[in-house]
C-alpha cells in the first residue's frame, strides 16, 4: 500500500461527509482524482493494479470517515466560522495545482471564461438543490430502493467535483441516518447505499474519462470552476470580532498550506 494514497484518502474520507464540501474537489486537489477515474473506468485493463489501487483508496476513505467525520462535525458544531474558513482555505490553496494540471501557461479569455462556465453550474445547483435539501424533498423513508437512488446522487457527487455528497444525503433526508450508519456499522443501511454508490461511479466515470481525454484543458478549467464554486458553499460569513478574524485567516492559510504540503509531496513521490 503506497502511503500516499493512504492519507489522500484519509483527507477524502474525512472531510467527504462535511456540508458544502465535496469529496470529488478534495480528491482533485490532492492530486488522486485523475488515478481514481482511470481506475474505475479502465478496471478490466489492469484488474491486479486497480483493485490494489482501489482498495487502498477504500480503505483509507473508510479510515478517514470513521476517525474524522465525527471530530470535524463536532468543530463545524462548535466553532464553525473558524472550521469552514479552514475548508475555504483548503480549498483555494488546491486551484494553483488545477491550472497546472491544465497546462495553463498563460492567461487568456478561454481561460477566464470555461471556469466561469463552472463557478455558473455550481450556483445553478446551489439554486435547485438548497430548498429541496431544507425541505428533506424525499422524507425519511429508508427503504431499498431510496438507499439505492441516494448512493446512486452520492456517487454523482463524489465523482463531479464542486457537488457535496452532504447535499444529496439531506436532499434524500438521510443525513444524520448515514452519520449513525457508518458510526454503528448498520449494515441494513450501508448495503444498499454502498451498492448504489459502487453502480453510479461505474456508470459516471466512463463518459467524464473520455471527456477528459478528449478535452483535458476545458474539462480541468470547468472542474476548476466547479470547485471555486463550491466556496460559495463553505462560506459562513464574515468573522463578528477582530480575534475571531485573526483566527479565521490563521485557518484559512493552515488549510492552503495542508493541501499545497500534500500535493508537493505527492509529486515529489511520483
Amino acid at each position: 500500500m503506497k502511503l500516499s494514497t493512504i492519507i489522500k484518502a484519509i483527507c477524502v474520507g474525512g472531510t467527504m461527509m462535511v456540508p458544502g464540501v465535496s469529496g470529488g474537489s478534495m480528491a482533485m486537489l490532492l492530486g488522486i482524482y485523475d488515478k481514481l477515474i482511470s481506475a474505475v473506468s479502465n478496471f478490466t485493463k489492469d484488474i491486479k493494479g486497480n483493485l490494489k489501487f482501489l482498495g487502498t483508496f477504500c480503505v483509507g476513505g473508510l479510515l478517514g470517515i470513521l476517525l474524522f467525520s465525527k471530530p470535524i462535525l463536532f468543530m463545524l458544531e462548535q466553532y464553525p466560522m473558524v472550521t469552514l474558513y479552514f475548508f475555504m482555505g483548503a480549498i483555494a490553496g488546491g486551484i494553483p495545482m488545477i491550472y497546472k494540471q491544465a497546462g495553463v501557461k498563460k492567461l487568456s479569455v478561454k481561460t477566464a471564461i470555461y471556469p466561469i462556465i463552472g463557478i455558473i453550474g455550481v450556483v445553478l445547483l446551489e439554486l435547485i438543490m438548497a430548498p429541496m435539501a431544507a425541505a428533506g424533498a424525499l422524507g425519511g423513508n429508508s427503504s431499498f430502493i431510496i438507499l439505492l437512488l441516494a448512493g446512486i446522487g452520492a456517487a454523482v457527487a463524489l465523482v463531479l467535483p464542486g457537488i457535496s455528497v452532504s447535499y444529496v444525503l439531506l436532499i434524500f433526508g438521510l443525513y444524520d441516518r448515514a452519520i449513525r450508519a457508518l458510526h454503528s456499522l448498520s449494515f441494513s443501511f450501508l448495503i444498499p447505499f454502498g451498492g448504489g454508490v459502487l453502480l453510479g461511479v461505474i456508470l459516471t466515470t466512463k463518459g467524464l474519462e473520455q471527456l477528459m481525454e478528449r478535452y483535458p484543458q476545458p474539462v480541468y478549467l470547468v472542474i476548476g470552476g466547479f470547485i471555486l464554486g463550491s466556496i460559495g458553499e463553505v462560506f459562513p460569513g464574515l468573522p463578528t470580532s477582530a480575534g475571531e478574524g485573526v483566527l479565521c485567516v490563521i485557518m484559512a492559510v493552515l488549510g492552503a498550506a495542508a493541501i499545497i504540503f500534500l500535493s508537493s509531496y505527492s509529486s515529489q513521490k511520483e
